[in-house]
């Protein structure tokens, strides 16, 4: 067995390493088939300021399509974006936003649009941070998910992300392979020409929204097993840490707190698609969870950085 100071070498030692890693050590004892981990993504697993890294892409599929439609300026919730007014943003609304943006990829075949993300992020680079949006995860996390395939855990990913956005670079960032990812699902329409059948993307939501509740009953719906690990940030992860944290046996909830605005940002995560009616901090502390300090618990919080 691996020695406990070669695991989770980005993790500083005390409470909170001393945590994940007396869950670690339970693991053997647990059945394989109860060994399932769900992790949010933003926030979560990579960095989500100043936007998450799907609005980013959006952002850039918006900016060449009013280039080459100037009059798509003028909509209400692509010129609230292109102004960078945040203020316009909120009162519009995010999901209208973001079904707004969703539009300018209405009829793409799945693998089109994962062509578009993935060619996306082989050049995007973070606004503020000075690093490829891809190289902008947490190497902690990838250190613990590392760690949890060793022991043969299931590793998902459950996010308010749009699905096939997440699936589309899943493998590549976390070795996470497209079926195991959850998030908010765009129905699609089956069509069938002289090519054949298809499929093409369409406006609509499949469902709900994939945060808060929702993510509980679609990890059951679409995964069928309840997860003794969760990982998340913000309130909209709060009913997948509890369902996580009181499953039978050894569990594991984990919070992680922006609270490093010299390495990352300093903030309060919270839900985009409801009002929070506490702070999600004081949810995990009275609820025994176990909050991770980015600034106190992480040595090193992206990949490639030596912080001594």
């Amino acid at each position: 067995m691996t020695s406990t100071d070669d695991r989770l070498p980005s993790w500083r030692p005390g409470a909170t390493r001393d945590a994940v890693l007396a869950f670690l050590d339970q693991a053997p004892a647990i059945p394989e088939r109860d060994r399932m981990a769900c992790f949010d993504n933003d926030g979560t697993l990579c960095c989500e300021r100043p936007n998450y890294i799907q609005l980013e892409f959006f952002l850039d599929a918006l900016s060449r399509a009013v280039h080459a439609d100037p009059a798509l300026a003028d909509k209400a919730e692509f010129a609230a974006l292109l102004s960078g007014d945040r203020a316009a943003v909120g009162e519009i609304g995010l999901p209208r936003v973001a079904l707004a943006l969703t539009g300018l990829f209405a009829g793409m075949s799945p693998e089109e649009f994962s062509v578009r993300v993935r060619d996306f992020m082989a050049v995007a680079t973070h606004r503020t941070l000075d690093r490829p949006l891809r190289r902008s995860v947490y190497q902690p996390m990838l250190e613990l998910i590392a760690e949890l395939r060793r022991l043969r855990f299931a590793v998902t990913i459950v996010t308010g992300g749009g699905t096939e956005f997440v699936r589309a670079v899943s493998q590549e960032l976390y070795g996470v392979p497209p079926e195991a990812v959850v998030g908010t699902l765009i129905e699609y329409d089956y069509r069938t020409d002289t090519d054949g059948p298809s499929l093409r993307r369409s406006t609509r939501l499949l469902g709900e929204v994939n945060e808060g509740a929702a993510k509980v009953r679609n990890i059951q719906t679409l995964l069928g097993r309840r997860p003794i690990l969760a990982g998340g940030n913000s309130s909209g992860d709060r009913e997948m840490l509890e369902w996580a944290g009181t499953a039978d046996g050894p569990s594991l909830a984990l919070l992680v707190d922006h609270d490093d605005d010299e390495r990352e940002f300093g903030y309060e995560s919270r839900a985009e698609t409801f009002t929070d009616p506490e702070s999600i901090t004081d949810v995990a502390h009275r609820s025994g969870w176990t909050v991770v300090s980015m600034a106190g618990d992480w040595d090193t919080v992206f990949p490639d950085e030596h912080d001594g």
